[in-house]
């Protein structure tokens, strides 16, 4: 930068300033002008102090930022230190209390409450159990269809036991970071031992427990997590008073060192309950309603077949929701029965207006199931008829109660079955001489029993005792693969074909004998739309 002074007079003076220009002969030009130079030292900045400004300030002052966030960060998460609580177990404590739940609240299960009080034995008198030298198991694994219970029934072992009671879910330990999930679990087992005795219990422990099968690119958290689970179930000893319960839907896609002795020893099944177990898991929930004192549980337990524990809750909660929007201060014997219709097969569509000519085939279809079924020795008596759409896309259906707990079925009970479902489609191909698209359920029920009686109950003359069709996921609807040539899968379907042409013939020739009632009884579906199993069964009988 160039300064140039230049004075006219005492008064007046300019100072112009230049910037750099590239001119070779200006400093001979300003010399012969009798231009005055005078030059201002500039001292360098030292190389330490310009690395110190450019470099190590700034990171010095993000690190300062960072850390100020981080303590912020960490009061807010309740004081954690390790990652934002990121590695620290976030499992749900429940500690001792007066309206815990017990087993007095859970019904329907009596078996898998045998296993466990004993558990709750060894809680209160270790004592009892050291004496003769036994141990209690370290993990017990509770295994059944959703919705029967597990959870329940390990909050009411430590509420028997009054005991800290630890409850995380398998996908809470899963992180982003690989390392966290086993960080989890170390500090999981960290905090049960220091709170001895007590209760760890792990929901859906399949999310970490998958077994490991070697591939590359797998989930290595997942895995690291695993291996951390198997580590500390070995790290302490039976006697310590720590009881590790976990539950799952799917105990065959456990790692099988998960499952091993001295793992998770004893194996709890929750199934669905029986008759007797649905009548007094409704009676648990009933307790939190008004109902009148005409109910009849074991009525409505009949028609709860295949209900699991949650499912039961949900209708005793639907009838108490139908007293109130009925204006009722207690619910009914008929609230309780609709609601079962309602969780079975959802409300009564109030908009879905069918022709009086698709109504009348409705009532030919359903009085068909009705009619074979009741005409068959080993079906199931007839509870209720209905041609009243639902929700679920039904535009009417047949109720049946079994009498009793079946749990075998003979070659001749499926076959009946079978029969029952075609029942619908026969009756619209005798009454119209034509078929509707409303059998496509039935004939899809009819489908999968025939090929089950073929593929997986050695029903079959072909076959014999073979076993052509292998199930996986049973306690999630079941997933059936086949397991046999093409040749033999074709001579499987040709069979099946037969089977169920066979029962639909049956079904045909049944109601053809009855036609007079058929037409009777539908006729009067037609117009009640919904009618019970003791009419049905005295217009036949007259």
């Amino acid at each position: 930068m160039y300064q140039i002074q230049v004075q006219k007079d005492k008064q007046e003076e300019k100072i112009y300033k230049t910037g750099l220009v590239y001119d070779p002969g200006l400093t001979d030009r300003l010399y012969d002008n009798g231009a005055k130079f005078s030059s201002e030292i500039v001292e360098e900045m030292s190389p330490f102090l310009s690395i110190f400004l450019s470099w190590l300030l700034p990171m010095f002052i993000f690190i300062l930022l960072g850390q100020m966030m981080y303590r912020q960060m960490a009061k807010k998460a309740g004081g954690n230190s390790m990652m934002f609580g990121m590695g620290k177990s976030n499992a749900k404590v429940y500690v001792k209390s007066s309206d815990g739940i017990r087993f007095s609240d859970v019904a329907g299960e009596d078996e898998a409450k045998e296993n466990l009080t004993e558990i709750v034995d060894y809680l209160h008198n270790p004592e009892k159990y050291r004496e003769i030298g036994a141990s209690m198991p370290k993990g017990i694994l509770l295994v059944g269809p959703p919705g029967t219970g597990k959870t329940m029934l390990a909050k009411a072992v430590a509420g028997e036991a009054n005991v800290p009671f630890f409850s995380m879910s398998g996908s809470e330990f899963v992180e982003m970071f690989v390392g966290m999930g086993a960080s989890k679990v170390r500090d999981l087992f960290s905090q049960a031992k220091e709170k001895a005795p007590c209760i760890v219990f792990i929901d859906e422990i399949d999310a970490i427990g998958k077994k490991r099968d070697g591939q590359l690119g797998g989930n290595d958290e997942r895995e690291q997590t695993l291996n951390q689970l198997l580590t500390e179930m070995d790290g302490f000893e039976g006697n310590n008073g720590v009881i590790i319960l976990a539950a799952t839907n799917r105990p065959e896609s456990l790692d099988p060192a998960l499952l091993r002795p001295g793992r998770f020893d004893r194996r709890v099944p929750v199934e669905l309950p029986d008759l007797k177990g649905r009548e007094e898991i409704l009676k648990v929930h009933a307790r939190k309603i008004k109902l009148y004192e005409d109910v009849d549980f074991a009525k409505i337990a009949k028609m709860a077949s295949g209900a699991s524990g949650a499912e039961l809750a949900n209708i005793v909660n639907e009838a108490a929701l139908r007293a109130v929007r009925d204006g009722r201060s207690a619910a009914t014997q008929a609230d309780l029965e609709e609601s079962i219709e309602v969780v079975i097969a959802g409300y009564q569509k109030k908009n879905a207006i069918l022709t009086d000519r698709e109504k009348l085939i409705v009532a030919y279809h359903e009085i068909g199931h009705a009619l074979v079924a009741a005409k068959q020795t080993d079906s199931a008596p007839v509870q209720k008829i209905t041609i009243v759409p639902r929700t679920s896309g039904a535009l009417g259906y047949t109720m049946q109660v079994d009498e009793g707990n079946h749990y075998l079925m003979t070659k001749e009970e499926i076959e009946n079955k079978i029969a029952t479902f075609t029942g619908g489609r026969a009756a619209e191909e005798i009454a119209f001489g034509s078929v509707t698209t409303g059998a496509s359920n039935d004939i899809e029920q009819a489908t999968k029993l025939a090929r089950a009686m073929i593929t997986r109950y050695g029903m079959s003359k072909d076959f014999d005792m073979v076993a052509m069709e292998t199930v996986s996921n049973q306690y999630l609807g079941g997933d059936s693969s086949l397991t046999c040539s093409a040749q033999t899968q074709t001579a499987i379907d040709r069979e099946v074909v037969e089977l169920v042409r066979k029962q639909h013939e049956k079904a045909g020739q049944i109601l053809l004998e009855n036609r007079e009632k058929l037409d009777e009884l539908a006729r009067y579906l037609y117009e009640k739309e919904t009618i019970t199993g003791e009419e049905f069964m005295r217009i036949l009988n007259q």
